[in-house]
């Protein structure tokens, strides 16, 4: 018998009987927004509505007064061991469960500067952290100790792991008194002071540490509150890697904010993922999942669990279908290109169109499309409070913006008349970012912060971004370091021939690269994985070389496809090209 996460399909097929009828029901209107929820620290509040379910994860679930009074009691212990000092890094390691959570908190309790690291990191980029950022303490579970051992013995950091029965204690914590939700320091110390070191990937240069204070934090949940609409009645499913903006103030601050429930996966796997949607697992007292955020390769993992189990049953795809589509109201993709045909079959699975953002672990969010208009390919337009503008590459030191846009209490004002060039093409150039979410700098790197923004305070992101004035929304066509391809006098977008070649149906992953050529400076190199392995290499290349000139303008076919099993890709689903590159043809 077929099954599925250990239900057998009759199962399910029973259960698509009794709620067809519920499926078209509509979901709920969402409520005032909560953007102003987001002010101050958030575990301030908590208070505001205590026995919301804040986090289940795979033992149990745990109210907000849960979590609150346990990272409480957390962060005396952490006072203590830091002699009572405040504004000290602390890093730590923990799993995708209520352990994050409440050290997270304890750790701002406290008064602490909060480094999270993923049990992805090697022991040697563990090491790295720890010592490029001063970490003076560093918290971890039983599960970690061995490894964190090693790299507080290797740093001369404090090492403290976390009880076993913290989350077993952390149900147990009820508020008895007004003032057991009552914790952490002064508002004006929060207003004052940094809050996290994020680690950039690295995937261009060595990891540095951006600094986010409360402030910028906030500013970014709040945003996003408004934009994408969270209510305290959202279900969030949260399979994101906790070390990375888009995990933890994307997917996680958020709901905690503003007071919605997160279901937490340890880690992502398809079959799991489909069953939280689904709704399969939910006892009679669980909300449906309500929103979902994934990477790209999250999403592509789903699409083929789907084609695996459920593509040839018509009763079951109707049942997704219908059921995805009324339960969950939100599903968004980012960290990484979505390629159009992913989109398309998305769309066609669920009945979703997967909303695309922009981020960057300096500036939090600060472009997406908007809640009621999607447009595949683009991410949209700023959020409340950014500013963002594009300028000329080649004369980029003048800071003469070729368009300029500001979202002013949700309301896009342009300050620069754009106008596309004169062979007709929309404005190109670097985008450039502005707003009270953006970092102020990196880590004990105050000559690269310097030269990371304009004399006027914007953000150079280093992305390279055109502006469609047909669909006023903004694109990004790659990092100006790696992305962008100067081959035979023209300039190319990485990422638009990736766009491209992902609508071959041989082609299961690909990733564009430039390789220095006497010829044409550049050329386009494209290493594919194929749906299906082929013997004979030599002629699917040249079968794929006559199809892209179907597809991309001469200048943009590549000169040479090299295959491969798998494109390797980090936890956010982005390419480390530059490795690519030397694992391809070689240090260079």
């Amino acid at each position: 018998m077929s099954r599925f996460l250990g239900r057998p399909i009759f199962y399910i097929n029973r259960r698509f009987q009794q709620t067809q009828a519920k499926i078209a029901s509509k979901i709920k209107k969402p409520q005032q927004p909560l953007g102003h929820l987001a002010a101050g620290p958030v575990f301030r509040n908590a208070r505001l509505f205590p026995n919301n379910i804040a986090v289940r994860d795979r033992i149990a679930a745990y109210t907000y007064a849960n979590i609150f009074m346990s990272a409480n009691e957390l962060s005396k212990e952490i006072t203590g061991l830091l002699d009572g000092k405040t504004n000290q890094k602390v890093m730590f390691l923990c799993p995708n469960d209520v352990q994050y959570v409440i050290t997270l908190w304890a750790i701002w309790m406290s008064g602490q500067i909060a480094i999270p690291v993923s049990p992805l990191h090697p022991k040697t980029l563990l090491l790295y952290y720890a010592n490029d950022s001063s970490s003076k303490l560093l918290i971890t579970i039983p599960e970690y100790s061995d490894l964190m051992h090693r790299v507080a013995r290797n740093s001369s950091t404090l090492l403290h792991v976390l009880d076993d029965k913290l989350k077993l204690n952390c149900t147990l914590l009820q508020p008895i008194h007004k003032n057991d939700l009552e914790g952490g320091i002064d508002d004006d110390f929060y207003k004052k002071s940094d809050a996290m070191i994020l680690y950039t990937s690295g995937t261009t240069a060595n990891p540095k540490g951006v600094v986010l204070s409360y402030n910028n934090l906030t500013a970014q949940v709040s945003s996003l509150l408004d934009a994408w609409r969270w209510t305290s009645d959202d279900v969030i499913l949260h399979a994101l890697p906790l070390h990375h903006v888009h995990g933890i103030v994307n997917a996680l601050l958020c709901p905690l904010y503003a007071g919605a429930k997160t279901m937490m996966l340890k880690k992502f796997n398809a079959n799991s993922a489909w069953s939280y949607l689904l709704g399969v697992n939910a006892g009679p007292d669980d909300r449906r999942v309500t929103i979902f955020m994934g990477v790209p390769t999250m999403y592509s993992k789903l699409v083929e669990e789907y084609d695996r189990v459920f593509k040839q049953d018509p009763k079951m795809a109707d049942y997704i279908k219908n059921n995805i589509h009324s339960k969950v109201r939100l599903m968004i993709s980012g960290s990484a290109p979505l390629p159009l045909p992913l989109y398309e079959r998305w769309l066609e699975i669920t009945g979703h169109q997967l909303l695309e953002r922009y981020g960057m672990t300096e500036t939090g969010m600060t472009l997406s499309n908007l809640y009621d208009s999607r447009k595949p390919g683009f991410v949209g337009v700023p959020l409340r409070g950014v500013s963002a503008r594009i300028v000329d590459m080649e004369n980029a030191d003048k800071e003469e913006a070729l368009v300029e846009c500001s979202n002013v209490e949700d309301t896009l004002v342009y300050s620069k008349n754009c106008q596309k060039d004169a062979q007709g093409q929309d404005p190109v150039g670097e985008l450039q970012l502005k707003g009270p979410g953006i970092f102020s700098k990196y880590h004990e790197r105050p000559e690269t912060t310097k030269n990371s923004f304009t004399s006027d305070n914007y953000f150079k992101t280093g992305d390279v971004c055109q502006y469609s004035l047909d669909k006023k929304s903004f694109k990004i066509l790659g990092r100006k370091s790696i992305d962008i391809i100067k081959t035979g006098g023209y300039k190319v977008s990485a990422l638009e021939i990736e766009a491209a070649l992902h609508g071959n149906a041989a082609i299961k992953d690909c990733s564009v690269i430039g390789v220095k050529d006497e010829q044409w400076g550049e050329r386009v190199v494209a290493i594919v994985a194929l749906v299906k392995n082929e013997i004979d290499n030599k002629r699917i290349e040249e079968e794929l070389v006559q199809w892209s000139h179907t597809v991309l303008p001469k200048y943009a076919v590549p000169k040479e496809f090299r295959f491969v099993e798998t494109i390797p890709k980090n936890a956010m689903g982005k390419v480390n090209k530059k490795e690519l590159v030397q694992r391809a043809f070689g240090p260079r």
